[in-house]
């Protein structure tokens, strides 16, 4: 295999990977390691400052650290750490356990939980943390004016929709209150048996009141900038860093383990593999940071972990656009896709190809039946929308995020093969649009594109979380697609105690999702991947929603020969 200059090989001998000296490529990443972590001045960078007790490599810059706002995983990993609210998610299981809130009650009805908060809870700064502050932080997110994609989240607080959606403007008649300053009573509309994992959920975060109202959009860069959670905002330095600072204020600080974190932006599979290998970084979390041509050689390795979780691969459909908006037009081109290509050639890492989109696994979901690979039938559908062959059927888009490496990195390479695809099978052409991923995302979110690249990484084990995506009035929706039934069904399932008719009104509502209607088109379930080395990092477990508390990580001594340059 023709390998690209600068990218690493497996040194059988060595049992490691090393990157060629000869390179000219290797000098310039190896100065951009050095500035990046802000501790090398040989080359001009700025003054040494103390080294991270870990370092992880976080794919992308945030777009945002603000709880209400934040919605991609690099954002949400360090929103994590800096807020917490009344509950938080156990490393090992990510199920909910207490945070903020030391123990609840709940009335017979599931209805009414009352939260009791710690008693000596303070923010970073050390003014007392109160349940007022909960009842704020939830309001906002429900404010209209905060413009919340995940303000869906509190729709099952009592009047929480009604709010959001302008339809009554007295925030007291949310069902948030604060009986006393210790002491949160929430109101829900109907059981939510998922309602501890939201409250786990960065959205639900608390944070902080005083300085949002005089900051306005600009609290973040509040200096110091208060916080609930374990770690304090040291510095974030665009294409260089976010460093994060343990919180002695922390309720639980005494369990926090790294006492400095530096999270990276890195985003070329060979820059972070060269990093982890110098030692420069200790974790990298995202699969799309293995170099593709070395997936073989490096899963027989022991600091190379899989394992299964919640997470879908999938295509949005602009539905507000022609011909999109014609459901024969998009089950002719789901129809035509053949998923089995795309994750064998692609790929070629074991994903599962999904014709529905709540992963299998999911706890208590009966999976639906979509639509499957069947080019006839795709040619069909096509031309019963008025496009025979493909005749008459404009040129349209496919828009996907950057990333490093160009074509060949996955979501371009998935691009190149379902462009090629659509051609064959359905006589159509479409044309690669590429973004930079917060340009992308603005994108999505304004429903500018035709076709998208999409995934989705489950909140908590309940397929809720991947099927209320879909309501009419979730902010992530991002597809324009809106269907009454649908809609119905979410809600009474969402409203029915019964496990089993739960899941059966749940099915009916992927049914319309990814057979009748088809806004989407699923592709196929992840496999997650992650590297660090289990003989000197600690605290990582492997769950089914791909969670790991930073505070919870830490390193322990080496058991394992140092890496070179370590």
């Amino acid at each position: 295999m023709k390998r690209l200059e600068g990218a690493p090989e497996y040194n059988q001998r060595r049992g490691r990977f090393t990157f060629r000296r000869r390179t000219p490529h290797r000098w310039a990443l190896l100065i951009a390691a050095g500035c990046l972590l802000g501790s090398v001045t040989l080359w001009g960078c700025r003054p040494a400052e103390p080294p991270a007790d870990l370092v992880i490599i976080n794919n992308v810059d945030p777009e945002t650290l603000d709880p209400a706002l934040a919605t991609a995983i690099e954002d949400l990993r360090i929103v994590n750490a800096l807020f917490e609210g009344l509950t938080r998610s156990d490393p090992r299981t990510a199920r909910p356990v207490p945070g903020l809130a030391e123990r609840w009650e709940i009335s017979p009805d599931g209805r009414r939980y009352t939260f009791f908060l710690r008693t000596n809870l303070v923010w970073s700064t050390g003014d007392p943390i109160s349940s007022e502050d909960v009842v704020y932080s939830w309001r906002r997110v429900l404010d209209p004016k905060t413009a919340s994609d995940y303000a869906g989240q509190l729709y099952y607080v009592k009047n929480g929709e009604a709010y959001n959606r302008g339809k009554i403007s007295d925030a007291n008649q949310i069902g948030v209150h604060a009986m006393d300053p210790y002491r949160v009573l929430v109101e829900l509309v109907n059981p939510t048996p998922f309602f501890l994992d939201l409250c786990a959920f960065q959205t639900l975060a608390v944070v902080p009141r005083k300085v949002i109202e005089k900051r306005g959009d600009g609290w973040l860069r509040e200096v110091p900038l208060p916080v609930s959670g374990a770690y304090q905002l040291g510095h974030w330095r665009l294409n260089e860093k976010v460093r994060l600072r343990k919180n002695p204020f922390y309720w639980d600080a005494a369990h926090t383990r790294s006492e400095i974190v530096d999270l990276l932006p890195i985003s070329t599979p060979s820059t972070a593999l060269n990093l982890y290998e110098r030692g420069v970084a200790d974790i990298i979390w995202d699969k799309e940071l293995v170099p593709s041509e070395l997936w073989d050689d490096l899963r027989q390795r022991p600091d190379f972990h899989t394992f299964n979780y919640l997470g879908t691969y999938f295509l949005r459909f602009n539905t507000t656009r022609t011909p999109f908006s014609d459901a024969r037009v998009r089950k002719a081109l789901t129809l035509a896709v053949d998923k089995q290509r795309l994750v064998a050639k692609i790929r070629r890492t074991g994903e599962e190809v999904a014709s529905h989109f709540v992963p299998t696994g999911t706890a208590h979901h009966r999976p639906a039946a979509g639509l499957g690979y069947d080019p006839n039938l795709a040619r069909q559908y096509l031309a019963e929308a008025g496009f025979p062959d493909g005749k008459g059927f404009p040129v349209f888009q496919y828009l996907f995020d950057s990333a490093a490496g160009g074509a060949a990195k996955v979501h371009a390479k998935m691009g190149v093969e379902l462009q090629e695809m659509w051609r064959r099978e359905l006589g159509i052409r479409m044309e690669l649009r590429q973004m930079e991923k917060k340009v992308y995302l603005a994108a999505q979110t304004s429903l500018d594109y035709d076709i998208s690249r999409s995934s989705w990484v489950g909140d908590y084990n309940d397929a809720n979380t991947f099927l209320d995506l879909f309501m009419s009035n979730n902010g992530n929706n991002r597809t324009g697609w809106k269907n009454n039934q649908y809609d119905s069904l979410m809600t009474e399932a969402n409203q029915q105690v019964d496990i089993a008719k739960r899941a059966t009104l749940l099915q009916a509502a992927e049914t319309i999702l990814v057979r009748d209607e088809v806004p989407i088109i699923p592709l196929f379930f992840y496999i997650g991947f992650n590297y660090y080395n289990p003989a000197r990092i600690s605290g990582i477990y492997p769950n089914i929603i791909d969670l790991h508390p930073i505070n919870a990580i830490g390193k322990a001594k080496p058991a394992w020969p140092a890496r070179a340059g370590k």
